[in-house]
């Protein structure tokens, strides 16, 4: 493959880090490894108030990277809302998620819009934006065959689903199955972390709760597990580096993750890596992908009822749950990054 110049666009939340981040950082290195010169061109992105949100997709619109240094830059991966908006002759798409407060959340307490003419008119704004940005890729990926549904129903556009590698790819494990569930989710209200303190607290089995992540619904989830009573079989650890998440994963009896109608989800993979069952909702979206109920996970309701007999039928059984774990490990393994770089540079 000949080497590029090549530039990902990169929609950046001050002071926030989560899957997208880890994303286009995997990508850059990925690329920088098969000999691409690459870099990441991020700009600041703030949804609140609505009405700001079509200047910051303007932002984008007004720059001019077909050059750099006096160079042409050969080639433009756009991920997330609104980067995809950058005008280049050679642009594709591999789409994280649009903004999702404007589509399939809208109408829930997860979207700041409101029914009102100027929200419905930003709403709208965005509809145009994203079928003429999105419209003008040589070509158009998703991270999942979720992100890609939503794509043609709200836009009718189409495309081809792309799953990316997790940053742990090579260093996930698999240890003993230990007393714990864990959930590796950022404590955030769309990843529903309240569920799986409420299925524990309809459970008497002996497994504990671990939270490793940070997020703004963090004091709203410990306010729960203490007017649940579930005392020390909680733990929140805040932020825990690479080494220590690893071990995590290495260790538990399962990962939780049964977020809402989940865009991918690195949590699915990357307990698959470590041949741990994943225990998650019929209504978490991308994660189905992968997880199939008796197969290499349990799916229930979105009930903490029917959750609770997942964990209680995992913490009986620590046979099923590594038979359920290794399972899983094949479908992870055919993730990789040379599939993504051969597909997105293409066409380049």
């Amino acid at each position: 493959m000949t080497s590029k110049r090549i530039l990902i666009t990169a929609t950046q939340v001050p002071f926030v880090r989560g899957g997208a981040e880890y994303l286009v950082e995997g990508l850059r290195d990925a690329l920088r490894e098969r000999g691409h010169t690459v870099d990441v061109v991020a700009l600041p992105f703030q949804w609140n108030p609505v009405e700001r949100i079509p200047e910051h997709a303007l932002a984008w619109r007004m720059l001019d990277i077909s050059h750099v240094n006096g160079q042409p830059v050969d080639l433009v991966i756009a991920t997330k809302f609104p980067s995809y908006m950058i005008r280049h002759p050679h642009k594709v798409a591999w789409l994280v998620h649009q903004h999702r407060q404007a589509y399939d959340w809208y109408g829930t307490d997860l979207s700041d819009f409101s029914n009102t003419p100027a929200h419905r008119q930003v709403r709208e704004a965005i509809f145009q934006m994203d079928r003429r940005g999105l419209g003008e890729c040589r070509a158009r990926y998703t991270i999942s065959r979720n992100v890609s549904g939503r794509l043609q129903r709200f836009n009718g556009l189409a495309s081809t689903p792309l799953y990316p590698p997790s940053r742990y790819a090579q260093s996930l494990r698999a240890g003993p199955y230990g007393d714990y569930v864990l959930s590796s989710a950022r404590l955030d209200r769309a990843k529903r972390l309240d569920l799986l303190l409420h299925a524990l607290a309809h459970t008497d089995a002996p497994l504990r709760a671990i939270f490793a992540g940070t997020g703004p619904d963090r004091q709203r989830l410990e306010r729960i597990a203490t007017d649940l009573g579930l005392g020390e079989r909680v733990r929140f650890l805040g932020f825990v580096s690479d080494a220590e998440l690893i071990e995590l994963y290495a260790n538990a009896r399962a990962v939780f993750y049964a977020p809402l109608d989940e865009d991918y989800g690195f949590a699915t993979v990357e307990a698959f890596g470590a041949a741990r069952p994943v225990i998650t909702a019929d209504d978490s979206g991308g994660v189905l992908e992968f997880v199939v109920h008796g197969e290499n996970g349990l799916v229930t309701r979105a009930d903490p009822a029917a959750l609770a007999t997942s964990i209680t039928a995992l913490a009986t059984d620590p046979a099923r749950a590594e038979a359920l774990g290794r399972a899983g490990q094949p479908l992870v393994a055919a993730i990789t990054w040379e599939k993504v770089i051969q597909a997105l540079v293409r066409d380049a």
